[in-house]
């Protein structure tokens, strides 16, 4: 890190706190006080700015620095002052995809084609503009609004185009690119086109599906080796909701020749987006309006006992709910098979056919326990509410039943079926003040 910025760069940008620092530079939250604007600052360790050269350095970033597309993440500005070589990006209130698949796991087919679609995007914009990134990964991929952004368009280039770098960067301890990510032509070492940023987007959309890495060992030279000798399982093998169609865009993805995969990133972004027929023998299931799954409530800690709280909760908002006679409430066993799953509300929904789905998770501190529960609208893929609750190990069964009456007693009667009251799905018998199905009620009416 440095202790203060040079003159004329101090001039224009503020630092505020360093946000981190990684293999080939810092990145520091400055203030750009032209434009009184946060952004990302990032100056180059001086070992590597001397060993490839500052101006060339600058001269390849300023070429990136042209890219404009909607999911490129642009280069506000660059340079080389007084021996510090820095570049300045905006700073995003989302997150990397890393961060995303490491809170999620898998992703939901939707998610992941969509996210992959969005890259080959930007991929197709870059090498048309000849610029190949060199180091797709999760990393750098970053969610703005729900939609990818890829960052560091140049910095690969810049330092793969530096005279004689490539020697003095490995004693540096630096590559160019990420081992897991590499294309077999890149880690060989070989002329590189937008071929190979497919490659590694190939790696990266099989991580979404499947929560494994493509080519990963137990050491840097054996993870790159792999990617020569070895095919990694087909995304269908670890996941039987990818259809077949999004798993063959995959596999060509990985092809070890270049020739073999798509040509364009745009060609990779066409059959992405083409409606895949589903999965076979996945039969076609009604979704009720008035039904709804308690998905199995989440352990977030490692105590076993603590899984059997999840598991008794659970069990006592079924039976709860299944009071509620205008409710179609699906069994714990239909559920259960669905305990852990990456498959989005939207996909659970239509499996087990109900317009509700009740999520939560449990985590405890010594004796503390903290509950929270969501009711998600499945069809529409939105929450409808959602609510914590607190309690204590002394006496688990008092604090599930607690529970269990103050989400179902009071949050689901207040939002569920006033919802449904909304949409004409049920209606209150005034004389009883039970809920009913509208048309049960409307029979009687007519009576």
């Amino acid at each position: 890190m440095i202790d203060h910025l040079p003159p004329a760069v101090a001039a224009r940008y503020s630092i505020v706190r360093p946000l981190g620092a990684g293999g080939m530079a810092t990145v520091y939250l400055a203030r750009d006080l032209r434009h009184d604007r946060d952004v990302a600052l990032k100056v180059l360790r001086t070992d590597i700015a001397d060993a490839l050269g500052r101006e060339r350095f600058v001269r390849e970033i300023r070429v990136a620095a042209r890219l404009t597309h909607p999911h490129i993440l642009p280069l506000y500005d660059s340079g080389e002052t007084d021996g510090v070589v820095f570049f300045v990006m905006p700073v995003m209130a989302g997150q990397s995809l890393r961060t995303l698949m490491q809170s999620e796991g898998r992703l939901s087919v939707e998610t992941a084609t969509r996210i992959a679609s969005e890259v080959a995007d930007a991929l197709d914009y870059a090498h048309r503009h000849d610029v190949v990134h060199r180091d797709i990964k999760p990393e750098n991929i970053l969610l703005h609004e729900g939609h990818a952004l890829v960052a560091d368009f140049g910095i690969g280039k810049a330092m793969a185009a530096a005279s004689g770098a490539t020697r003095t960067l490995t004693q540096l301890g630096v590559t160019v690119g990420t081992p897991a990510y590499m294309s077999p032509e890149q880690a060989a070492g070989e002329s590189l086109d937008g071929r190979s940023d497919l490659f590694a987007l190939g790696c990266v959309l099989y991580e979404m599906l499947t929560g494994e890495v493509a080519f990963e060992a137990a050491s840097v030279p054996a993870t790159i080796a792999k990617r020569f000798i070895h095919t990694p399982p087909s995304v269908t093998q670890q996941r039987v909701d990818v259809p077949p169609l999004v798993a063959d865009i995959v596999a060509r993805l990985l092809a070890k020749e270049p020739a073999d995969r798509h040509d364009s990133g745009a060609a990779v972004a066409r059959e992405l987006r083409t409606p895949s027929a589903p999965v076979a023998a996945q039969p076609r299931v009604t979704v009720a309006e008035n039904a709804i799954a308690v998905l199995p409530f989440v352990n977030m800690s490692t105590d076993a006992e603590n899984e059997h709280f999840s598991d008794g909760l659970t069990e006592e908002i079924i039976t709860d709910l299944a009071r509620i006679s205008a409710l179609r409430v699906t069994s714990r066993t239909s559920s259960q098979q669905y305990k852990g799953s990456t498959l989005s509300a939207r996909e659970i929904g239509r499996a087990l056919g109900v317009r509700y789905i009740l999520t939560g998770s449990v985590r405890r501190a010594g004796s503390a326990l903290r509950i929270s529960a969501q009711l998600i609208d499945a069809a529409a893929d939105r929450q409808r509410w959602a609510e914590k609750y607190s309690g204590t190990m002394d006496d688990v069964f008092d604090l599930q039943e607690r529970v269990s009456r103050e989400i179902v007693g009071g949050h689901i009667s207040r939002t569920l079926l006033s919802l449904l009251e909304s949409e004409g799905v049920v209606k209150q018998d005034p004389t009883t003040q039970y809920w009913r199905l509208a048309r049960h009620v409307d029979a009687d009416e007519a009576e």
